[in-house]
């Protein structure tokens, strides 16, 4: 009920603001203004997977190593709830680094590491548990995350916002998942292999 009442607040406030700075602005503080300030937080803890981005050094690549231990354990909980996990996620995970960008100002700030989470997960996605699957997984993914080759630096250049965050490591994760992939179905490189007959 209050939250309610604060949204409505905001609303006829929006109004106002809305006649002076124009509608686009008005609708992003409408957005920004329903969240409670308990979800704010846990979103913008979410944006830097709970302390992990504020690594001094290389916090893409510290929550890509700290994401190691969550693909395991997903993994051992079947496809399905993997699945659904890394689907949630990148919507969360939109919000998550659209709050921390206005809170912050600025786009895609390096602090920000759910896009690599999501990223890893994504790349990790029906591969074995093997050590030379993390290792191929992590060195892909980072690979094409720095360097950010044609589409997926596309992506980070023109896509504004929680969005632009997170479109860049989801694209880095489904080229490195499909190369692995191949990998997996064709090969033994990643200390296991699908049988196709």
């Amino acid at each position: 009920m209050l939250l309610l009442a604060r949204c409505l607040e905001t609303i006829s406030e929006l109004i106002r603001i809305k006649r002076r700075l124009g509608k686009a602005l008005a609708l992003a503080s409408l957005a920004d203004s329903c969240y409670p300030e308990r979800m704010r937080k846990f979103l913008k803890q979410l944006a830097i997977f709970f302390g992990v981005g504020l690594s001094p050094k290389a916090p893409g690549t510290v929550a890509t190593l700290a994401t190691i231990p969550l693909v395991f354990l997903l993994a051992q909980t079947g496809p399905l709830i993997y699945m659904v996990v890394v689907i949630l996620l990148l919507p969360v995970g939109i919000m998550a680094a659209d709050i921390y960008e206005k809170d912050k100002g600025g786009h895609d700030h390096k602090e920000i590491v759910i896009d690599e989470v999501l990223g890893f997960l994504i790349t990790m996605t029906w591969l074995p548990m093997t050590w030379q699957a993390f290792a191929a997984g992590f060195a892909l993914f980072r690979l094409l995350d720095i360097t950010k080759p044609l589409l997926i630096g596309y992506l980070d250049k023109k896509v504004q916002g929680g969005l632009g965050v997170m479109m860049d490591d989801v694209a880095a994760g489904l080229v490195a998942s499909l190369v692995l992939q191949t990998l997996y179905n064709h090969t033994n490189w990643l200390g296991a292999q699908v049988l196709v007959p």
